[in-house]
């Protein structure tokens, strides 16, 4: 019989196996779109248990369906496949042997941990009530690789009713591995983009009147922004706008013709980034038109933030209790203003996302997602296989 103990019990059977494709997806990283080694050694297991695969999704994602004997609704789980080109400095047996690139956000382990469900359910479908969906997709680090498979049907045939996600690692300095995180809400932000582009006069630096000096305006326009968070965003919202990059000028004598600058925009809630999007603009322009400078502006849209549906967030809850412990399952101390495209399947179907703490310090993980010694504890892989699996199971 399929029960929570069952889950628990098989998943921690599967511990060794769990490592291994960890391992071996480490080895060999894969970036961003380019995920066809990867898509070809989850597809391959897939296909061995039984379930239907599809490959090629939105380019090199995987989908495979597993069919319970029974009715039900067919809810999926999604892990994300590329790595950061990153030089690893691990120092691990098992280290990357390409180089410039590393596992460095731990998506090695949330495929690893996802394959794991797949083979602890397989072994199930006739308990099953309705359907469990895999969605391993390319490309969350950069362009996006969850919008591409939702345009190829990934949440179709049959279609997705609810949607779970984990991420490991270590977010919070409180954290103890093995702990679990939930957000019954915003759980992520959004991430855009503003590129701008400020037109002046050139002319010589000992004669400014005659010219329209492009490094003051664009100075102006910086501080200008940040205006926004602290005096039209509710002190209670989380918005971020950072300029990042700024280039202008040629000569200490010479006003500056041209200034260029970019930066991210970060925001909880999407009517936020959308009066972000409109009162950025608003202030360039009169700015900038009102030093006598001419404007080039463009936002661009990036990954949603990232919300989750209450009711699923709180049937997760209820039995990540039963797999971890009351007092091991935790809400957020407060959302974390990165971002995961793991937010395009939480806009089309309810769902949650969740953190599952991976870091040891007595093992000598205490460095961050991106860094180039990031590591996991394995013993949290055999956890993330059993609360994938009771979460849709239930």
């Amino acid at each position: 019989m399929l029960t929570i103990e069952t889950v628990q019990k098989e998943a921690r059977a599967l511990q060794e196996e769990i490592v291994a494709w960890r391992r071996h997806i480490h080895q060999y990283p894969e970036l961003g779109t380019e995920t066809q080694e990867t898509a070809a050694f989850v597809a391959k297991h897939l296909e061995e248990w039984g379930l239907s695969v599809r490959r090629g999704v939105g380019g090199h994602g995987v989908v495979a369906v597993l069919e319970g004997k029974k009715p039900g609704k067919t809810k999926a789980v999604r892990a994300d496949m590329d790595a950061l080109p990153v030089e690893e400095k691990t120092g691990l047996p098992f280290a990357s042997k390409i180089q410039g690139r590393m596992h460095a956000c731990g998506h090695d382990a949330h495929t690893a941990m996802a394959l794991g469900a797949a083979k602890l359910l397989s072994r199930h479908r006739k308990e099953l009530c309705g359907n469990v969906k895999f969605l391993f997709q390319p490309a969350e680090e950069n362009v996006g690789g969850a919008k591409p498979m939702i345009d190829d049907g990934a949440l179709e045939n049959p279609k997705v009713d609810e949607i779970v996600g984990l991420h490991t690692g270590c977010i919070w300095p409180s954290e103890k591995v093995g702990e679990v995180f939930v957000s019954y809400g915003p759980m992520m932000a959004s991430v855009d983009s503003i590129n701008v582009t400020v037109k002046g006069y050139g002319g010589h630096g000992a004669m400014p009147h005659q010219a329209v000096d492009a490094v003051l305006i664009a100075s102006h326009a910086v501080v200008a922004l940040q205006s926004i968070i602290s005096r039209e965003i509710s002190p209670t919202a989380s918005c971020v706008i950072t300029i990042g990059k700024i280039e202008g000028g040629t000569a200490p004598n010479v006003v500056a013709e041209e200034v260029r600058f970019s930066g991210t925009i970060r925001a909880l809630r999407q009517e936020h980034r959308e009066f972000l999007d409109m009162r950025i603009r608003e202030i360039l322009e009169g700015l900038v038109r009102g030093m006598r400078g001419d404007l080039e502006y463009s936002y661009i849209y990036g990954y949603p933030p990232v919300i989750n549906d209450f009711g699923v967030t709180e049937e997760f809850v209820n039995v990540a209790r039963q797999v971890v412990g009351v007092e091991n399952v935790k809400e957020i101390p407060e959302p974390v203003l990165g971002a995961e495209d793991m937010a395009y399947f939480l806009n089309e179907v309810k769902g949650t996302f969740f953190f599952l703490s991976g870091c040891n310090p007595e093992k000598g993980q205490i460095y961050p997602h991106h860094n180039s010694k990031f590591d996991i504890d394995e013993d949290v892989l055999y956890v993330g296989t059993a609360l994938l699996s009771a979460a849709v199971m239930s």
